[in-house]
């Protein structure tokens, strides 16, 4: 499992982006491929928890959903994560 964490800015471009990006990992969701998703409560970014085998997948995945590449959205940090509780 990979843990994708964003950081936002206010540019409109984002806002304008979002509904799109939403019915995607909402698609995804319903595949078991996003687990979660949402923004902080600051919504200054957001986290996203994708099930996918491998750093390939998860970059194809990204690479897919323009969302990623919208001013004022930037893919801080991502990380593989193993849980033990699920």
């Amino acid at each position: 499992m990979w843990i994708v964490e964003l950081t936002f800015t206010d540019a409109p471009e984002r806002l304008a982006a979002r509904a799109a990006h939403r019915s995607r990992l909402a698609d995804l969701h319903g595949a078991g491929t996003v687990r979660m998703a949402g923004p902080f409560s600051d919504d200054r970014g957001a986290m996203i928890v994708v099930d996918v085998t491998d750093r390939q997948a998860l970059e194809a995945l990204i690479a897919a959903d323009p969302y990623f590449a919208t001013p004022g959205v930037s893919v801080t940090q991502i990380r593989e994560w193993h849980p033990f509780l699920r």
